[in-house]
């Protein structure tokens, strides 16, 4: 009789450690899960701004703001490279800092995000306080900013920018996560030059709507006050100049009044 109760008892203890272990692996997927279902969202959103003809602020806006959600970041930010300077700069942040959204460009190479940039790999710094590379970390003390993850942004190969998740506390990224945020980095990639590409031929178009009006315009006050092409020209940029109005809606003006047909 007693062994039938000892066995019951480690029959019992079993059973319950099994369910225990169960609920563990219930958790566990049920945070997988979730952490699927956010970042499928994510990417959904990300992914209509590419279609969306957005401009290219509202669409850095809308990345740095899911993003952080997302991976519960203190601050995201976005940083663009200058391919001429070869310099990056914040271009968004949901961060209400000023100091760190005012905070100096920096080269590619220099700090953390520059060298994710140069090596077009993502780094992981468990804490840029204590990090000798990384350029301020006065502000990252002030702002109580831990963990870093750079990750940069890539298009057909070409880097042009890098996206900076921090956290408050450190924290272990899984394999996984990083490879979350190299997914919603590329994606934003695509979206910025689909929107950068958009408002290059919008202004390309806005251009060449004003070269036509002042041709417009010049070709009137020609026949109209017998002046030389020059002169005409030279009338429209100084009514310009004098009205600090742009030479489109002068020329505008003057078809406007003087046009006749």
């Amino acid at each position: 009789m007693p062994h039938r109760t000892v066995h019951k008892k480690i029959q019992n203890k079993k059973n319950k450690t099994n369910l225990n272990n169960l609920k563990t692996l219930l958790k566990e997927k049920e945070l997988e899960i979730n952490t699927l279902k956010r970042t499928t969202k994510t990417l959904y959103q990300i992914s209509r701004t590419i279609v969306s003809g957005k401009y290219l602020e509202e669409i850095l806006n809308l990345i740095v703001n899911v993003t952080a959600e997302m991976m519960g970041s203190r601050i995201c930010s976005i940083m663009l490279l200058d391919e001429i300077k070869q310099e990056l700069m914040i271009k968004s942040t949901q961060s209400l800092s000023d100091e760190y959204r005012t905070k100096p460009n920096i080269k590619v190479g220099q700090s953390i995000s520059g060298k994710a940039v140069q090596d077009k790999k993502p780094i992981v710094v468990t804490d840029v306080t204590k990090e000798p590379g990384y350029m301020y970390p006065q502000i990252a003390r002030k702002e109580g900013l831990c963990l870093l993850l750079s990750v940069p942004m890539i298009v057909k190969e070409r880097v042009i920018g890098v996206i900076n998740s921090y956290t408050l506390k450190e924290h272990q990224f899984s394999e996984e996560e990083i490879a979350v945020l190299e997914s919603i980095a590329n994606q934003a990639a695509v979206a910025i030059e689909n929107a950068k590409l958009m408002e290059e031929t919008l202004a390309s178009r806005e251009a060449l709507e004003a070269r036509k009006l002042i041709e417009r315009a010049k070709g009137i006050l020609m026949k109209k006050y017998r002046m030389t092409e020059e002169e005409a020209y030279k009338s429209i940029h100084r009514k310009s100049m004098d009205s600090r109005k742009p030479m489109k809606e002068v020329a505008e003006a003057i078809i406007l009044t003087l046009d006749t047909k």
